[in-house]
């Protein structure tokens, strides 16, 4: 039997963090193991749990997503990374990619693509 996918979100945003919870209750085979709303938090605890899957956001307080991933990346872990935005420009996206996130998502037009995402994470 395949052991549940464990997933970390980040966001400063109430509303998004219960919105992606909400999101992932639907998913059979994902545990959420942890939810924060700060870069310096999520930074920590993508040291400690090391996730299958961290889902965060770029804007948030104390360190950026595009940071977090940067920092995360030189320590080599290689977990998956999902980055989020609002502003979901090219640079951004590039900015993201080249920083090493394994996707990049609008929260405007993307967002309900992450189930899908996390099915095929799950079926590799």
């Amino acid at each position: 039997m395949q052991k549940a996918m464990r997933v970390i979100i980040a966001d400063d945003s109430d509303m998004m963090r219960e919105r992606l919870q909400q999101m992932l209750c639907n998913i059979t085979k994902v545990e959420l193991v942890g939810s924060f709303r700060n870069g310096i938090e999520t930074l920590a605890a993508m040291r400690t749990l090391k996730p299958d899957l961290a889902i965060i956001d770029n804007k948030m307080p104390g360190k950026t997503g595009i940071e977090v991933l940067k920092e995360i990346r030189e320590e080599h872990f290689s977990f998956k990374i999902m980055l989020l935005t609002f502003y979901a420009s090219d640079l951004y996206r590039n900015q993201a990619m080249k920083s090493g996130a394994d996707f990049f998502f609008s929260k405007v037009d993307d967002f309900e693509k992450i189930p899908e995402v996390i099915d095929e994470i799950l079926n590799i």
